[in-house]
């Protein structure tokens, strides 16, 4: 492994590419890594480099963010197939109908979407600000695509807020039910549980924390408890175990794996590179709306 990695960073020199890992990948992969995190942080840091390249280790909706804020880059998601279910879940056909059976009402999109869902869409959001662009629209009622989870989520966090929810959600995230909290409890009782707002809300209800991939690992951190239980994705596990030696981490549950994010592997980023495979392109027109939304 350490030749490919080698060899891999003597590639991203001579091609002047910056490599993005997003913390649900391969935990390998962050040897080869410039920038490790969620999918719109690691975009925001591919645009403030100079590099000509950004290889995408994620998955398809976010090779296109990283594109919308860095046009004049060319982006690769190193396997074509690494798509996300959520995203997939809602098309703009069905955003239009969506949005026509619930008129004149501002549209937030999650950044788990596509380019092009994006364009039709008035603002896009992450999960850890999701909340914050919600209250600062200042109105009663919001439209939020795809997640349901996240978008009731929000509007339990709210007084007098209305969100109407698209019916799309992240399938590994929805492995996650009660009794595997209540398990949890009993398992590990000095645990606190961190969970991620795309659980189902019977789940977020019974969780000590709930916030993203980020603000979980960021609880990690500033705590001064022992031990937790992580309801998120494996790869966040894997980071927490291996940065924090003197705490113990504990998944949820074993099918907490996102197969998506779990294809790219060091020859596939190696490979990209390489041969310039999977070059992410969008529509001008598809370009330009959906990067306002983002902005």
């Amino acid at each position: 492994m350490e030749k490919l990695i080698n060899k891999i960073n003597e590639l991203k020199r001579e091609k002047n590419a910056v490599i993005l890992a997003h913390c649900y990948q391969n935990v390998e992969i962050d040897e080869v890594a410039d920038f490790v995190g969620d999918s719109l942080y690691l975009s925001r840091m591919a645009k403030n480099t100079n590099a000509d390249i950004i290889i995408f280790a994620g998955v398809s909706f976010m090779a296109e963010t990283a594109k919308l804020l860095s046009p004049e880059k060319r982006v690769f998601l190193p396997r074509k197939e690494s798509g996300c279910a959520m995203a997939d879940m809602i098309t703009p056909e069905a955003l239009e109908e969506f949005k026509s059976e619930h008129p004149n009402k501002p549209v937030i999109c999650y950044i788990n979407s596509t380019a092009k869902v994006k364009s039709e869409c008035d603002v896009c959001c992450t999960s850890s600000n999701a909340l914050n662009i919600v209250k600062g629209l200042g109105v009663k009622e919001v439209l939020f695509v795809p997640d349901n989870y996240l978008g009731k989520w929000v509007e339990s966090q709210l007084d007098g807020v209305k969100v109407t929810t698209f019916a799309g959600c992240c399938p590994i995230h929805q492995r996650i039910v009660p009794e595997d909290m209540f398990e949890a409890r009993n398992k590990y009782p000095n645990a606190k549980i961190l969970a991620h707002p795309e659980c189902h809300h019977t789940v977020s209800e019974l969780a000590d924390f709930v916030g993203s991939t980020k603000e979980i690992m960021e609880f990690v951190k500033n705590s001064d408890e022992k031990e937790f239980v992580i309801a998120t994705e494996k790869g966040v596990v894997d980071r927490l175990t291996r940065d924090y030696k003197d705490k113990k981490f504990y998944l949820i549950k074993d099918s907490i794996v996102c197969e998506s994010m779990k294809y790219t592997t060091l020859e596939d980023i190696y490979n990209s590179l390489l041969n310039e495979e999977h070059e992410i392109f969008i529509d001008k027109s598809v370009a330009e709306k959906a990067t306002r939304c983002i902005e």
